[in-house]
């Protein structure tokens, strides 16, 4: 296979330009991650005064040692705790992703209990059915370390009450399809939060700390007029000897860590998966060489002005193995590229963008996406793109009918689809190139990447012309000043809602990742993905039920 040629200046003012300001986005995205970090150590003397440990603590005790985990939607919830961009706490109230317990990959979801007692907050709600989503359709056991002070009344949404039973719709769900869930009851799971355990295939609850029940002391009293203490109520042990709702019950959290790892490794599930197909790189021994170029290079790379050309090879290149890449179709529809490369030994199809989507381009990707599927390849988009081509040509030559045949193939297609968002993703170039709404598997963003249904200045440009034509056909004189103003509040709120961060904080993707780390998050969810392909699972017809 063909190895691309380095063509980048490295010592260029553009790229100096581009490296200065990915580094400043990603001091911004790590100071965010910090701040979440910190308000939740903040609780450690609490934590500590009650013989507890922090989420985080829980969460390293839980994962092998040494092994990778990867973290997901660290931004949900941005400024939407909290407007102020300086006071928001952005996770969700949640840490959640993909590790290893006892040797076998699972989803671990964690209730950060440090911030708020672990109150539910409804970018939460959303963040917690993301992951078991993930959960369902990678084939993961999905373990959840449990201390939740339920919903915040004074904040009551009755959108956030309907929703939030899609939560326990997945769980019913994850364990009809075989999938073991697991919670660990660090402290309270109250009101709704107790069908967390109760719709759990196993459960583990810390004594004289984890407390389950539909209706704690004050609602019952003022529900029924009973008086009752919460270990009556729903202490661990009462759940372990009477309810049968606990099967082990522990001394401490690190205990009860200690048991769930032993519980994972009782499951054998790491004997399940069959023999990796050759070459998968996931746990066949695949040899493979690392690219040619540094990744370093790609924070001088990685577009910051979306109208400036940028040749994505030279993305490809520093992610790939060996740099190597067999382009399909180069001379057709060139500003669509494709073509079958390798990451950690993992073969890959690369579909990505040097400029807008023409005919010929949705051609060859659809073309390219059903080879893929025939070969069972999966699919990596790598986007940076304006969206589809506009005009009399284009339209005339087919652009609606070609571009559909390239939806029809994204959206029909039964192998494992990987985004990354590395530049701009204009209009329906988002749905094309497998954006958030297409559904697939991982979806990640560059801190430099910009989504919106056009430009600012091209939303802009369109509202004013619509303005001065509706005054002109009213028989009124064009105020040109009013346009400005109206241009300018276009143009404010395209360059908001377009920051990466704000998507992210919405969960329109999976998380903002470090360009530099994107071959290893790639390599990660790849394995992820070919793990789930190649697992049988034993469904149940129902989800297992409690005695």
């Amino acid at each position: 296979m063909p190895a691309l040629e380095n063509r980048v200046a490295a010592q260029g003012e553009a790229f100096a330009a581009n490296r200065a300001a990915l580094e400043a986005q990603l001091a911004r995205l790590r100071a965010l991650e910090a701040r979440t970090r910190d308000k939740s150590a903040a609780a450690a003397p609490l934590f500590a005064k009650r013989g507890q440990l922090l989420p985080r603590e829980r969460l390293g005790a839980l994962l092998d040692p040494g092994a990778p985990f990867l973290e997901l939607a660290t931004l949900a919830g941005y400024c939407l705790d909290h407007p102020d961009p300086e006071r928001s706490v952005p996770g969700a109230g949640l840490l959640g992703g993909i590790g290893f317990v006892s040797g076998a990959r699972c989803m671990v979801v964690v209730d950060d209990s440090g911030i708020d007692a672990g109150a539910v907050q409804p970018m939460g709600i959303e963040k917690f059915q993301r992951l078991q989503q993930v959960a369902l359709a990678q084939k993961l056991p999905f373990i959840h370390l449990v201390e939740c002070a339920g919903a915040n009344l004074l904040d009551y949404k009755v959108e956030t009450f309907i929703h939030g039973g899609s939560g326990f719709y997945w769980l019913a769900r994850l364990s009809a399809a075989g999938l073991p869930v697991i919670s660990v009851v660090h402290g309270s799971s109250t009101a709704g939060g107790a069908y967390m355990p109760g719709l759990s295939d196993y459960v583990v609850m810390v004594r004289e700390r984890a407390k389950a029940f539909l209706a704690g002391p004050p609602l019952l009293k003022a529900a029924t007029g009973e008086i009752a203490s919460e270990e009556e109520l729903g202490g661990a042990e009462m759940h372990a000897a009477v309810s049968g709702l606990a099967e082990y019950l522990a001394e401490d959290d690190a205990d009860a860590l200690r048991i769930t790892r032993e519980l994972v490794a009782g499951l054998g599930w790491n004997a399940r998966p069959d023999a990796p197909h050759s070459g998968s790189g996931s746990g066949s021994g695949a040899r493979y060489l690392p690219p040619r170029y540094a990744a370093d290079e790609l924070l001088g790379i990685a577009p910051v002005d979306q109208r400036k050309p940028l040749d994505m090879r030279e993305v490809v290149a520093r992610l790939v193995d060996d740099s190597a890449f067999l382009e399909f179709k180069p001379g057709y529809g060139s500003a669509t590229v494709t073509g079958h490369a390798a990451v950690c030994g993992m073969p890959v199809g690369i579909l990505s963008n040097n400029g807008p989507l023409d005919p010929a381009g949705a051609t060859k990707a659809a073309h390219f996406i059903q080879l893929c599927c025939q070969s069972g390849t999966p699919l990596l988009f790598l986007q940076n793109t304006t969206g589809f081509m506009v005009g009399k040509a284009y339209e005339q030559a087919g652009m609606i009918k070609h571009g559909s045949k390239m939806i029809q193939a994204l959206a029909n297609a039964n192998v494992p689809r990987i985004t990354v968002h590395c530049g701009a993703s204009f209009g329906a170039g988002n749905y094309g190139m497998s954006g958030r709404g297409f559904m697939p598997d991982f979806c990640f963003s560059w801190p430099n990447a910009r989504t919106a249904v056009m430009g600012a200045e091209q939303a802009a440009g369109t509202m004013a012309i619509v303005m001065e034509g509706s005054m002109r056909r009213k028989g009124q004189e064009v105020d040109h000043a009013a346009i400005a103003a109206m241009r300018a509040r276009v143009v404010e709120t395209f360059e908001r809602q377009t920051d990466a961060f704000y998507t992210s904080g919405r969960l329109l993707d999976d998380g903002v990742i470090d360009p530099r780390d994107t071959r290893a998050v790639l390599a990660c969810v790849l394995a992820v993905c070919d793990e789930a392909r190649r697992r049988t699972l034993h469904p149940v017809q129902f989800g297992v039920a409690r005695p």
